[in-house]
């Protein structure tokens, strides 16, 4: 699994296990649903201030998401 898919589990993860749509998060971090969706596929290169939106509206630590117990695969 290349890097980008890594980062798209972990945020389908997280959004999975916090209950939220990708309608959801796509509004509280104010990036479009389908570059959410094509992130969780792993087939867009994201940018540190889309990652920072994302992380932030998932509501979860900079460095917490990149933990390597908590970034598998």
């Amino acid at each position: 699994m290349n890097i980008k898919e890594k980062f798209g589990y972990k945020v389908k993860e997280l959004r999975e296990q916090k209950g939220y749509s990708i309608e959801y998060l796509a509004n509280t971090s104010n990036v479009d649903r389908n570059y959410i969706s094509d992130i969780e596929k792993g087939q867009r290169n994201v940018s540190i201030k889309i990652i920072e939106k994302i992380i932030n509206a998932l509501e979860i630590e900079f460095g917490a998401f990149f933990n390597n117990n908590n970034f598998k695969k």
